[in-house]
């Protein structure tokens, strides 16, 4: 699991690092890596010798870093030109070294660059970019390079215009550079994960320059990779049978909307979990469907489960009402989704939660999370996905592009599986009765969460391959996408 730390912390990390070796050593460490992947970048498009390759350069470190990689490649026969955003404040040391190998000054954008470096702002920036760079920055899409197409975009640690901590655009995305590739120094930063932002990073390459061992505070918050799910995916053993593997309830679907139903049983029968039952109006459509599901028409009828999705497609009358009530008195974790959200929100949404002992998981897109909060989660979705989990003490799962999971007390976790092509109807009824499964399983919620969300991610990413996506089309690429995992999770626990 990939952490990314916030910038108070990252600066604490480097004044501790930078006290314990010489001066400038951190940023020569950072122009080395960057000035690598710039020279595999152009290695791609001519190679480096006669490259023209331009330098955006602000008045912090960051400037310094690229004022550096620049000369790193201008010793290597490119032509190099520096255009600083304030002259009179360029990094000396960087501005020497690239002018000591033949670098240059410039004063406006040239017609011409293979290469742009943005040394514009770095983590120590805030609000959007000033004048003259916001100007440069909205020109660049006007570039050709020596091939006749654009040149490719690195930001320095991270795109320029971009809120480090959040990963908001405060001058919107026209105001923000847009990298093909970031390089980013010591560790990851939250705006490369997470909001608007993350989708200006490009490709992202982290750099190691030595801050690891200093950065000890808590990060802001985890990626989740393969690895993780691997590691967390319950592996039956000999004496297991579909009882001890985790029994899952489904509350879903109506006679208005009985594909809800059939799509979260979808998700829910590739799970780990041994046994799914059903309990609702759809009953039939659903045995029909999928008859290894165990079908009743209410909860109460439903008989023994380990955990409960309850809301999708449900409605929102007294009878669902009633059925979300069943679902919460049961001491098991339970999956609230889509119309148990609205039921939820109908009152204070802590309100139905509270005494609770069992584990709630809460999966609001952002209309969901306005009903619930009175307002949208806004630009800084890791406190927006927080700040509600604190409300209803409950697990929340922030769906979006980067899915944020969040709980009262711990860093959130964020998914980066995610695609546009799961934003289709029904594709969240499947991710819903995944993590159902899941939770009947035995892993913890937030493991759950964020395991179902990754995992719904590369199903939706897969689905993709063949065109536009349905949410049967991502049910059914949920099977490969986790039959590898299976298997590589039971050859771990035999070793």
């Amino acid at each position: 699991m990939r952490p990314a730390w916030r910038v108070a912390d990252v600066r604490a990390a480097e004044a501790a690092l930078m006290a314990t070796v010489p001066p400038g050593t951190l940023m020569q460490r950072a122009a080395a890596g960057l000035a690598r992947r710039c020279a595999l970048l152009l290695a791609d498009r001519g190679g480096v010798y006669g490259a023209r390759v331009l330098l955006l350069v602000g008045a912090g470190d960051n400037g310094g870093d690229a004022l550096y990689a620049g000369a790193r490649l201008a010793a290597r026969g490119a032509a190099v030109a520096a255009l600083p955003m304030t002259p009179q404040r360029v990094h000396a040391g960087g501005l020497a070294a690239l002018v000591a190998v033949g670098g240059r000054l410039v004063s406006e954008l040239p017609e011409y660059a293979d290469l742009v470096l943005d040394g514009i702002v770095g983590i120590g920036g805030s609000g959007g970019l000033r004048p003259p760079a916001d100007r440069m920055v909205a020109a660049l899409p006007l570039l050709r390079g020596r091939d006749g197409v654009r040149p490719v975009v690195v930001a320095v640690d991270v795109p320029s215009g971009v809120e480090v901590d959040t990963g908001a655009l405060p001058a919107g995305p026209e105001q923000a550079v847009r990298a093909d590739v970031t390089v980013t120094f010591g560790c990851l930063k939250p705006a490369l994960v997470v909001g608007a932002g993350a989708a200006l990073a490009g490709e992202v390459e982290l750099v190691d320059i030595g801050l690891d061992p200093w950065l000890r505070a808590e990060p802001a918050l985890r990626v989740t990779e393969w690895a993780d799910v691997a590691g967390w995916w319950p592996v039956p053993g000999p004496e297991a049978d579909k009882y001890t593997r985790g029994v899952v309830g489904l509350v879903t679907g109506s006679a208005a909307y009985p594909g809800a139903a059939l799509l979260s049983a979808a998700g829910a029968l590739v799970g780990p979990a041994g046994l799914v039952r059903y309990a609702g109006s759809a009953y039939a459509e659903v045995v029909r469907r999928h008859p290894s599901v165990i079908v009743t028409g209410r909860v109460a009828d439903a008989g023994r489960v380990q955990a409960w999705v309850c809301g999708s497609g449900l409605g929102t009358d007294a009878a669902a009402e009633e059925e979300l009530h069943a679902v919460l008195a049961a001491p098991v974790p339970v999956v609230l989704d889509a119309d148990a959200l609205t039921l939820l929100a109908q009152r204070e949404p802590g309100a139905l939660l509270r005494g609770r002992s069992a584990p709630v998981v809460l999966t609001p897109h952002d209309r969901e999370y306005a009903r619930l909060c009175g307002a949208p989660p806004g630009p800084d979705r890791i406190a927006a996905a927080t700040a509600l989990a604190r409300r209803c003490d409950a697990v929340v799962l922030l769906k979006g592009d980067r899915t944020v999971i969040a709980t009262a007390e711990g860093p959130a976790y964020v998914n980066v599986s995610g695609t546009p092509a799961l934003a289709t109807a029904g594709t969240g009824d499947v991710l819903a009765g995944l993590l159902g499964a899941l939770l009947a399983a035995g892993l913890p919620p937030v493991r759950a969460a964020a395991a179902a969300a990754y995992l719904h991610g590369l199903a939706g990413r897969r689905a993709a391959r063949h065109g536009p996506v349905t949410a049967v089309e991502v049910a059914e690429a949920l099977r490969p996408v986790l039959a590898p995992l299976a298997v590589e999770a039971a050859t771990a626990a035999r070793k």
